[in-house]
C-alpha cells in the first residue's frame, strides 16, 4: 500500500506544470508597466476607464446605468498585437441585447439563406415523387 501512494505522489510531483499557475499569456515573462489608467466615476453610475500599457495594450470603455431596471449599458474599444505580429482591434457594446463585439479578426456566418447544391435538390424532388407514387397506406404519418 506504501508502494502505491510513494507511486502515486511521484505521479503528481511529475505532472505539475513548469510554469505558476498565475503565468497568463502567450509564455513572455515581460511584465508591461502601465502607462495610462483614468478611470472616472460619477455619481449617477456613468463611468469612463482607460488604460494603456507599455506592451500597446490599449482599453477604453464608458457606460452607464441605463439598461432596463437600471442595468449598465457600456460600450468601449480595447487593441493589442497578437503574438504572431497581428494587430487586434475589437470595439463592442454590452446592452439589453447582449454583448456584441465587431473586429475585422472575428468569423462571420455565412449569408442566410445559402445557396441549396443541386444534388440536394434533386433529392428532395426524387423524395417527393416517391410521396406522391405510394399508396395512402403506405404513406407516412406523423403524429
Amino acid at each position: 500500500m506504501k508502494l502505491v501512494i510513494i507511486a502515486a505522489l511521484v505521479a503528481v510531483a511529475f505532472a505539475a506544470p513548469d510554469r505558476p499557475y498565475n503565468s497568463y499569456g502567450s509564455g513572455s515573462s515581460e511584465e508591461a508597466e502601465i502607462l495610462q489608467h483614468d478611470f472616472v466615476l460619477e455619481e449617477d453610475g456613468r463611468y469612463n476607464l482607460d488604460v494603456k500599457t507599455s506592451n500597446g495594450i490599449s482599453v477604453s470603455q464608458h457606460g452607464s446605468p441605463d439598461g432596463p431596471e437600471g442595468a449598465v449599458v457600456k460600450s468601449g474599444v480595447f487593441s493589442y498585437t497578437a503574438p504572431d505580429g497581428t494587430p487586434v482591434e475589437l470595439k463592442f457594446v454590452a446592452n439589453e441585447h447582449g454583448y456584441q463585439p465587431e473586429s475585422d479578426l472575428l468569423p462571420v456566418a455565412p449569408e442566410f439563406p445559402h445557396p441549396i447544391p443541386q444534388f440536394v435538390l434533386d433529392q428532395i424532388a426524387k423524395a417527393a415523387e416517391e410521396d406522391r407514387n405510394r399508396s395512402p397506406e403506405d404513406r407516412y404519418t406523423y403524429a
